[in-house]
This record gives C-alpha cells, structure tokens and sequence, in this order.
C-alpha cells in the first residue's frame, strides 16, 4: 500500500480526525435550560467555591492537552505548529481509541520556552493532565520541568518517557529471556536526546550500574570537550563507570545490551558479534532502524527490537501513554512519578506470560486489550503509594 498517498486521500476526505459531540440531548426548552442557561448557573458557582468540584461537574477529569510547537514533528523535523496538526490529532484519537481518554490537540505558535510555559500553565484549569509531544531537544526537558514546577495536574513528555516506559518493559523480559539479572547488565544507550536520556535514567533507576552513553562525538564522559551540553553533561556524572573512551565499536564491544535512539545503519554485524553472548538490540530508529533485524539475527543477537510495526517486537508508545494517563486520571494525580512510570514498565512486561514470551513476542500488542487494565490499575496504586493521588 502507498501509506503516504492513502493517508493524504484520508485526511482529505475526512477533513480532520477528530470532532466533538454532545454527551446531552439538546430536543426542547427544558433540555436547553438544564445543560446552559440558566441551569448551568448552579455548576459554576459549585466550582467557584471549591475548583476541585471541575473534576465532578466538568469532563475536565478525562480531558488531555496534547502540546506541540512543531519542532520535532516524526522524522520530520521543524515543520511548524499547524503542519504538525495531523500528527497531534492522530495521538488524540490513540488517547480515545485505547485509553478511553478525551484529548484536544494544542498547536502553540512559539518557540520560546517561557512563553510556551505560560500558555500551558494559563489553560490548564481545563484539563486533567498535559502530554507534550514533538518539541526538540534540549528545550523539551526545561519546558517540561518548569510545567511540572508550576502545575498541579500531571504533565508527561511522551517522547522521552513513553518511549522509557516500554523500552524498560521489554528489557525487563529480554533480560528473563536471555538468563540475566538487571544488575549485572553493560548496557550502551546511542543517540542521549529526549528519549535517550530518559531511558538512560529509568534503567539506572532500575538498579542497571554500567551504562555508556554515545552520541555522535562518541563516548560521553566528564572529561570530554566536543559537543558537550548542560544536558550531556549531567550525563556525563551519572553514567560510564568504567570510564571508556572512543567511538560506538569501543563502547559496544562486550555490552550486554544495546538501546538505539539515533541514526540508520550505525550498528554494524561485527559490533554485535563484540558483544557478550546473546546480546539484547534495541534498534529504535525510524524508519530505518541502526540495524535491520535480520543482519542483528545473523550476528547473533538474541532479542531485536525496532520501532516499525512490520517487525517483530515494536517499541510503540501506544502500549504506555493511554493505560498511563487512564490511571493518573482515575487517581486525580497530581503529577506522574518515577514510581508511576516504572509501574507501567512492569505491567506492560507483566502481560506477556510463559507460554507467550518468546524472542519475537517480548512485548505485547498494541490491541492486546489486556494492556489498557493492567497498565492504569498499576499507576493508580503507585499514584496512591507515592501520595499524589487526590482521591
């Protein structure tokens, strides 16, 4: 199938993925005067005296902004904020159509930090929680933490920790698949952008000690000059302890685990045959990913995992944000923890039992409808657990 010239004929012919429809029935004088005015009068002035009663008086308690300023559109780079609206509107569907949760797309005519920041901070009365989507990096980890600072629903950039979230789900059954134990694993993490970073991050949280991080000046360490940025930096501190130097052949070879998040065809056969028996790929890049699967098999890996559908093993976001967000938004959280996220992780992982887990089945489907349940009653346990949850 041309998937291009098809989804263009799509969009054209729907003008648009989503639409609103009442939840009332609007026949007659009374309808009209219980839903507006002058019935409507009541709910407001409930709300204006406790603003927590939005949650129970507005559909505010299932609603998701999904926030972009088109910079980091797919692989598509910068293409601007409405240009970027296809692909919001396709997320808000996956929110409804796996979640069960409302979700408005936002398109913010800024690249300034601050003045995206105050945007969001000034509609988000209207919402129950904020998914940030397709801003670049570096300026997605401070628009994110200073939402965080001055918000009080849940705010999650889905780029880095939905791809996190199901990245470490999959590691947690390559690693029961392959024989091997969290803490004894060399993981080397290529391309520490957005999403990058926060794997890196969860999986040291996850008790992993010996992670390398590669970019495409090679291996990060303190000491190093080249390309070196605040974020890079932080890195630099928590990661690599044995204090390697070089390229990505010097950090692969006898690495346990390999987690790609940057560009095609840089992991070659003879990297993975460096590695330690049965090694683990994540090749994530999209749409050609660091390896093919095939040529990683023929090398010997024992796990590969790519972001494409037409492969075995997808690294797909749709297993995380909906169960993710359902949860935070049935606990009223506050926010979305550390503590929420690996939960997700060991749901998601959770799924796939004995007789299901195998080399090419380490995750499971996006359809599988075991995911949504098990995923947002993980979350909202955590949430309670952690004290965020307003319930």
């Amino acid at each position: 199938m041309d998937y291009a010239q098809k989804a263009l004929e799509l969009h054209a012919e729907l003008h648009g993925k989503l639409e609103i429809k009442s939840r009332v029935s609007l026949k007659d004088k009374e309808d009209l005067a219980l839903a507006y005015t002058p019935g409507v009068a009541q709910p407001c002035l409930e709300i204006q005296k406790d603003a927590g009663k939005s949650y129970e008086l507005t559909r505010r308690w299932n609603t998701v902004a999904v926030v972009t300023d088109g910079t980091a559109v797919l692989g598509l780079g910068d293409i601007g904020p409405e240009a970027g609206m296809p692909v919001m509107e396709g997320k808000c569907i996956l929110f409804k159509e796996f979640g069960g949760v409302d979700a408005i797309p936002l398109c913010v005519r800024s690249k300034d930090v601050d003045e995206i920041v105050r945007t969001v901070q000034l509609l988000a009365g209207s919402f129950g929680g904020i998914n940030l989507e397709d801003i670049s990096s570096p300026r997605c980890f401070e628009i994110e933490e200073k939402l965080k600072a001055v918000c009080d629903i849940p705010v999650f950039h889905d780029d880095q920790h939905g791809t996190a979230v199901v990245v470490t789900a999959a590691l947690i059954n390559a690693v029961k698949l392959t024989g091997r134990k969290m803490e004894d694993l060399k993981v080397v993490q290529n391309g520490p952008g957005a999403a990058g970073t926060a794997i890196i991050k969860m999986l040291l949280g996850l008790g992993i000690k010996d992670i390398v991080a590669v970019d495409s000046k090679g291996i990060i360490y303190p000491e190093r000059t080249a390309g070196m940025t605040e974020q890079k930096k932080a890195l630099a501190e928590i990661t690599n302890p044995r204090h390697l130097t070089g390229d990505l052949k010097a950090a692969v070879e006898g690495a346990d685990v390999f987690v790609g998040t940057s560009i095609p065809g840089c992991l070659t056969k003879d990297m993975i045959r460096s590695m330690n028996k049965d090694p683990i790929i994540f090749a994530c890049a999209n749409p050609t990913p660091e390896i093919y699967p095939e040529e990683a098999m023929e090398a010997g890996a024992a796990v590969i995992c790519t972001g494409r559908s037409d492969f075995p093993n997808q690294v797909n976001n749709v297993l995380v944000f909906p169960g993710l967000f359902r949860g935070a938004l049935d606990a009223r959280a506050s926010q979305i923890t550390e503590n929420m996220k690996v939960a997700a992780a060991r749901a998601i992982a959770g799924i796939m039992g004995e007789g299901e887990l195998d080399a090419g089945h380490i995750l499971p489907s996006i359809f599988d409808e075991r995911v949504l349940p098990a995923v947002s009653a993980a979350v909202m346990e955590a949430a309670k657990k952690d004290g965020v949850s307003r319930l």
